[in-house]
């Protein structure tokens, strides 16, 4: 085996502690499979109001804390340290009130950004570093999570330099290129690290301080959740600005793709889902299907496809174009399902249309797990006609319960689907490049003839489809690859 490596993860969120995206699911998930690997993890993160500390058996460790946070001066904060719920994995929890004792991760109740987000999380990077000497514990590697965390290889090349502590190497892994932490220039001044890295290779990016540049310029070595997100970012439509800066640092860049919790989502065992199946014995997904016809108040219909949608209603998710398309898709002799919540408008289009043609389409808005779970199974085919995708983890259950995905060619979503080749019948799913209504449409016209007309062809893409596994111990091991890599890197070997 691999050397045993101590490796500290910092991030912003982690399932089942707090969680807005799928940052939240890849840190509660792998540091289970790097600790399976034989090595020494801690997990840290921000005690926000809303995690119970009895819930989850929080307790103290004594001693207040202390921070330095340049003109804001010492920070004080506690410290509270649990589990990784099944594990003997530790994760610390910052305390302090005034940071973190409010409702809301990053936005107030109206979905505002808090003002204070630039000192929040330039205090929670330095505090994953100070809690390392108060637990004395010196990794070999700190991995750091998307702009809220990106300051800690800042950190580690500044304050910590000629520390014990400075000798870890640092990566950064970005889950999504689009959130980058910008913010006025008076940061600096909080950082703490001096004026002299306000510039255009470092944290300098349209005259403010912008962390996820400092984080890429900065870090041993960066990864992000997909190979085909990892060549994207490099390019002007999804670098968001700083796809100069990701190619310079293309050499130490590395796509590793997100595993897929098959325990949770797994047709053979799952709770929620009116009757479990098998690729062996499908015919419980036809009475899956009728379960989730009811449940959508549609017409209950063996013989007519079911399109499932469960997303985040955002203009990343393509929900626009799926509103562009949605009436013309009521052309089809076939049934949508949508599970999501989001942007206003898109609740009031889409429960317009589906009150407007109720044998066609219903529709949940807000965020319903046993719902999803149901989608995945009764679906036919599942949507996703996403702008950007840097990894996704919906196309992955969709193909573990055999509803095929119908998705967009791009990041993840493109690794791990594969398009349908009608003559040899190889294939996942259903795919197209251009972002566009008629795109959609197309698309969906092709899954709806394959449906109706082949079908040897949907059985043979069906079984094709539940036989991929994108598991978390492969990717486990390709982060410890590059762990290992960046450690000899900070070494100068």
């Amino acid at each position: 085996m691999q050397n045993k490596l101590k490796i500290l993860i910092c991030a912003s969120e982690a399932v089942p502690f707090a969680k807005t995206g799928g940052l939240a699911d890849v840190v509660g998930t792998l540091p289970k499979e790097l600790a399976k690997l034989g090595h020494d993890i801690r997990l840290v993160l921000p005690r926000y109001y809303m995690i119970d500390k009895e819930k989850y058996g929080l307790k103290e460790i004594p001693g207040a804390m202390g921070t330095p946070l340049g003109v804001v001066g010492e920070v004080w904060c506690g410290v509270f340290e649990g589990k990784l719920p099944d594990t003997d994995i530790p994760v610390y929890f910052i305390e302090h009130e005034g940071y973190f004792g409010r409702k809301g991760i990053y936005n107030d109740e109206n979905g505002q950004g808090f003002m204070d987000n630039d000192n929040r999380f330039a205090f929670f990077s330095k505090a994953c570093l100070q809690l390392c000497k108060k637990l004395d514990f010196y990794p070999d590697v700190i991995q750091a999570n998307d702009w809220q965390t990106a300051a800690i290889p800042v950190f580690l090349n500044t304050d910590y330099r000629n520390d014990r502590l400075g000798k870890a190497a640092s990566i950064l892994t970005i889950h999504n290129m689009q959130y980058q932490g910008d913010f006025y220039e008076g940061l600096m001044d909080v950082l703490g690290i001096g004026w002299e890295h306000f510039n255009f290779l470092e944290l300098e990016f349209d005259n403010k301080v912008n962390l996820l540049k400092g984080g890429i310029y900065h870090s041993t070595l960066l990864t992000t959740v997909s190979e085909g997100y990892a060549k994207e970012i490099q390019t002007s439509e999804y670098g968001w600005g700083l796809e100069g800066v990701v190619r310079e640092r293309a050499n130490d860049l590395y796509g590793i793709l997100n595993g897929c919790d098959y325990e949770e989502w797994n047709p053979e065992t799952d709770k929620y889902i009116a009757k479990n199946y098998s690729i062996k014995d499908l015919s419980g997904k036809k009475e899956c299907k009728r379960d989730l016809q009811k449940a959508f108040n549609l017409p209950v219909k063996d013989d007519i496809p079911v399109f499932g949608i469960v997303s985040r209603m955002a203009r990343q998710k393509g929900i626009d174009i799926l509103a562009e398309a949605i009436y013309k898709l009521f052309d089809f002799n076939a049934q949508f399902v949508l599970l999501g919540d989001g942007e206003v408008w898109s609740h009031f289009y889409f429960g317009d249309a589906a009150h407007k043609l109720p044998d066609k389409m219903g529709c949940y808005f807000g965020y319903n797990n046993e719902l999803a779970h149901k989608i995945e199974a009764g679906a036919d085919f599942f949507l996703m006609p996403s702008r950007f995708e840097p990894c996704g983890l919906n196309q992955m259950y969709s193909l573990r319960y055999g509803t095929l995905p119908i998705v967009r060619a791009t990041g993840g979503l493109n690794d791990t689907v594969e398009n349908f080749n009608e003559k040899t019948w190889e294939g996942t799913g259903f795919k197209f490049n251009d972002l566009t209504a008629e795109s959609l449409f197309d698309t969906v016209g092709w899954a709806v003839y394959t449906y109706y007309n082949n079908k040897n062809g949907m059985k043979r893409l069906i079984e094709n489809a539940m036989k991929k596994r994108f598991t978390w111990e492969e990717s486990a091991k390709k982060y410890v690859d590059v762990f290992e890599l960046a450690i000899k890197k900070r070494k100068g070997l």
